[in-house]
């Protein structure tokens, strides 16, 4: 866990959040502020800054699995994912997160 890490916090249950889906190793929540109907995060509970520091190949599978799994649970057929890497491409959170987007169920 990085101290000072927000989404570290959330995963930790400090701000009591709600988590929409949960496995050993990631978890699952709305996006405070959506950009879709529907805008779920999808974290691993470690704290990775960025898919350029994701080594471990089973969390890669794992989190890809979540992502389809989630979806499956919430009845989302049709969704967009994106991985923002890297300051300059947009990511504003420095703990690895999939963005799920989609209409409503």
């Amino acid at each position: 866990m990085s101290e000072d890490c927000i989404f570290c916090k959330i995963i930790n249950g400090d701000f009591g959040t709600e988590f929409v889906y949960e496995t050993e190793n990631t978890v699952v929540f709305n996006d405070i502020n959506p950009k879709a109907p529907i805008h779920m995060l999808v974290c691993p509970k470690k704290h990775i800054a960025s898919l350029n520091e994701l080594e471990d190949k089973n969390l890669m599978a794992e989190l890809l699995q979540t992502v389809k799994d989630v979806t499956k649970k919430i009845g989302l057929k049709s969704y967009k994912t994106q991985i923002n890497t890297g300051k300059e491409a947009g990511q504003e959170v420095f703990h690895l997160h999939i963005h799920v987007l989609g209409n409503k169920k």
